[in-house]
This record gives structure tokens, sequence and C-alpha cells, in this order.
């Protein structure tokens, strides 16, 4: 699959539990860092949504866990683009570095709240036209 985006990161000792691996809460830090540093790149900002009466938020994640992290590991986090009705449709995926194996597999869908109601968001939808 074609990834629109990758961001490279690495694994740091706090994130590990008692198993000497990355603890399963942190994939989501890193798909989520992942996704605005995307949304970043292409000129959207959180905070000005926010301000302009528009919030994206998570509406599902699924995620499925291939290969531990550990400490110290680099990783590349990939992410494409698709959208579902009013769903932003993140598909995202980590590989470790530089061997390329799957760490993580995982579908992130978002919704937009403008206003505080439910609905299509057009200017994301202007932005991000050519990715769907």
């Amino acid at each position: 699959m074609p990834y629109h985006y990758e961001l490279k990161m690495k694994v740091r000792d706090y994130e590990c539990d008692l198993q000497g691996i990355v603890n399963n809460a942190n994939y989501q830090h890193y798909t989520e860092h992942t996704r605005h540093e995307f949304l970043l790149s292409h000129g959207v900002s959180f905070a000005e949504l926010h301000a302009k009466g528009i919030d994206a938020v998570v509406a599902r994640i699924n995620m499925a866990f291939k290969t531990p992290l550990k400490s110290g590991d680099e990783f590349a986090s990939r992410l494409t683009l698709k959208k579902e009705g009013i769903k932003y449709v993140f598909i995202q995926d980590i590989y470790r570095l530089p061997d390329e194996k799957l760490a993580l597999k995982s579908v992130i869908e978002t919704v937009c709240l403008v206003n505080g109601r439910l609905a299509d968001c057009e200017e994301l939808n202007k932005t991000f036209a050519d990715f769907f």
C-alpha cells in the first residue's frame, strides 16, 4: 500500500513496561503524533481549527500489535488517508528500522464536530481532496 506520509521516531526508555517492550498505550501516542505532524505538513493546525469551531476527534481505533518495539529502537510511522462518508480514515502502520519489521497495523477513524455538531468538514475536504 502506498503511504501518504512518514515520520521517523525513536523509542524512549520511559515508554517501555517491565517486560522491556513499548507499552501498548504508547502506540496510540505514536499514531496521534504522526497524524498531527501530517496535518501540519499540509498547513492544518488543530489550534486554528478549534478557533474556527472545528474539532477533529477520534471515533474508533483498531490496533493489531505485530512485533514489539524496545528501548532505543528507531521506527517509521506511516499513514494513508481516505474518506468514508463523513469519516476520515487513517490507515497507520509502524515499522521497526532498519529491518522494516512490521510492529503495528492500525486503523483510526476520525470525525469532525463543527460548532459542536457532527458534520462534514469542507475545510479538511478541500485540503485533502487529492487523497480521496
